[in-house]
């Protein structure tokens, strides 16, 4: 299999201070998810939603990562359709 690292889009940009958030996160939620992230453990087996039950911190890892996906999701879309001016997914 292909090593993927640096391959993927970046999810990061500027808020209007200049400071680098996740696409959708405010700096606060983007330092909180990048905490969890670093914090969860990867589990053979638990890498696909729904195996398992998800503890709290699981939970709100998938809260905040959920948001960003929408947001991003939204803001690709938008792109493609030529609306990236003042998008509102930038905090």
């Amino acid at each position: 299999m292909r090593d993927l690292r640096g391959q993927s889009p970046r999810r990061y940009v500027a808020d209007v201070s200049g400071r680098r958030v996740l696409v959708g996160l405010t700096l606060e939620e983007t330092s909180e998810f990048e905490d969890l992230d670093t914090s969860l453990p990867t589990l053979p087996g638990r890498d696909e939603p729904g195996i398992g039950p998800v503890t709290p911190v699981e939970g709100r890892w998938l809260e905040l990562y959920d948001k960003h996906d929408k947001a991003w999701i939204k803001w690709k879309a938008d792109l493609r359709a030529g609306e990236q001016g003042n998008s509102p997914f930038f905090n």
